[in-house]
């Protein structure tokens, strides 16, 4: 017979293990630690399709004429007080091309040798103008095929060498939902913002002991361990529920630090830069920009308000300001950011000021270990003659898959492609980032951290909708009452 006590505990073990995951956790030091002995990825997606051609914009030759016949009305300036930012190689030679004028954290960044850009990079075995299908490719990490079941950030977190069962949080995605790229992963976390991540449903006064409680008194959240105590498949992800709750809480997250630029996506990457610095073990992260859909309105540069002009600034200053607190603290070395969008604008401005779904597209490489400064892949030019086999668009002319994977094999020693990428073999090093040789051991405990064993994981994560274990926590709460 079912008592109320064990229905309470699968209650909440179902709406906490939904919501967040991980066998390994464990309580680590608030103080930040020394520069990581492991790699970190960021996977950046700017969803609804960058337009890619005014922000990585041709600035002269014969392309800079095809760009300014394309786009009369839409095109960013090649010189001038709102125009193009060159991109000059390190020999100081120019590339043809410049940055937009609102993205000058992002040239700071190329100057400095940290920033490298592939050209007409995307879905090359795959064409499709469907935000959702092009989405979901790139995030399952196979182009024309939707039934894998996993992510592709998963799979190389469940094949990824040198972990050892001490990483509290080797992945973690910073949105409200599960990422479709960590579909499947029980080690991943996922969390909108630490200060929001906690079981706060029912009466404020129950949730957990505060100051002027009671002597003794203990909360919902403090007593929800002693529930599950055994090891049904049930428990055991409320224990890693549980155990995930009080990493977060036990890590001094903070508000955004003075100098950087405001709003959620600031946040989100300051939230990953703290996870990096507090020493989490983490070894993958991902989070969208979202807003890139500009069919009408887009706008170009210059004073008044222009959409793109400040969607390039929000996503310019935030990664400059990311990858400035990971100097400062050692850590940039070890964290290379992948910026994609899951294709390109058309090359021709539309009717209405904007532009519609293309093809290719730039991808931004960001990071200490980036041999920056430089442009990868191939470019076929804004001829109308070279264009019209793809009807108008740049065409793509590097698997996006081909990028990630030299990210994979050369900085995290992960050279396992075929379960990352199941049915690609187009890899081949373009010499993107240096080779991080053999990975340092992840870093131990230190002498005195409460550590979490291992739990066996018998049933994927799922993605829920995100307030289902408010929802589930409420009526739990009601019973209780």
């Amino acid at each position: 017979m079912t008592t109320r006590r064990d229905f309470l505990k699968g209650t909440c073990a179902t709406a906490a293990a939904t919501a967040v995951a991980g066998p390994s956790l464990l309580f680590a030091n608030p103080a930040l630690a020394a520069a990581n002995g492991h790699d970190t990825v960021v996977h950046l997606f700017l969803r609804g399709g960058l337009d890619g051609l005014n922000l990585v914009v041709p600035i002269d030759g014969a392309d800079r004429t095809f760009y300014e016949q394309a786009r009369p009305n839409l095109a960013i300036a090649a010189t001038g007080a709102y125009g193009a930012l060159p991109l000059t190689l390190a020999s100081g030679g120019g590339t043809g091309f410049g940055l937009h004028p609102s993205a000058s954290g992002l040239r700071d960044l190329w100057v400095s040798g940290r920033m490298a850009i592939v050209h007409a990079c995307g879905l090359l075995t795959s064409v499709t103008r469907s935000h959702f299908d092009a989405q979901l490719y790139i995030d399952l990490g196979t182009p024309g095929a939707q039934g894998i079941g996993s992510g592709w950030m998963a799979r190389a977190m469940n094949t990824q060498p040198g972990l050892d069962g001490s990483e509290r949080v080797p992945a973690l995605g910073v949105a409200a939902r599960q990422p479709a790229g960590l579909l499947s992963s029980v080690q991943a976390l996922t969390m909108a913002s630490p200060s929001d991540f906690a079981l706060n449903a029912g009466a404020w006064s129950w949730q957990m002991a505060r100051a002027g409680a009671p002597t003794g008194f203990r909360g919902v959240n403090e007593t929800l361990s002693d529930l599950w105590g055994r090891t049904s498949p049930l428990e055991l992800g409320g224990q890693r529920a549980d155990r995930a709750l009080q990493v977060i809480a036990t890590q001094s997250y903070s508000a955004l630090p003075a100098g950087w630029p405001t709003g959620t996506f600031a946040q989100q990457l300051w939230t990953i830069a703290q996870s990096i610095q507090f020493d989490l073990g983490l070894r993958y992260a991902t989070l969208d920009l979202g807003g890139w859909d500009t069919h009408d309105g887009q706008g170009t540069a210059g004073s008044g308000y222009h959409y793109y002009q400040n969607k390039i600034a929000e996503l310019s200053q935030a990664l400059s300001a990311f990858h400035a607190a990971l100097e400062a603290s050692g850590h940039a070395g070890r964290v290379t950011v992948v910026v994609q969008s899951e294709f390109g604008r058309r090359v021709r401005a539309n009717a209405n000021g904007g532009t519609d779904h293309g093809y290719g597209n730039p991808v931004l490489v960001l990071g200490g270990a980036v041999n920056g400064r430089r442009f990868y892949g191939s470019w076929s030019g804004l001829d109308p003659e070279i264009l019209s086999p793809h009807f108008g668009d740049v065409p793509v002319t590097t698997d996006h898959r081909q990028v990630l994977s030299e990210l994979l094999v050369k900085r995290m020693g992960n050279s396992n492609l075929a379960t990352v990428f199941p049915g690609y073999s187009g890899y081949a090093p373009m010499g993107i980032v240096r080779d991080v040789g053999a990975l340092a051991p992840a870093p131990k405990p230190a002498p005195g951290v409460r550590r979490f064993g291992a739990a066996p994981v018998t049933a994927p994560a799922t993605a829920q909708e995100p307030d289902l274990m408010q929802r589930l926590m409420r009526y739990v709460q009601e019973l209780v009452d």
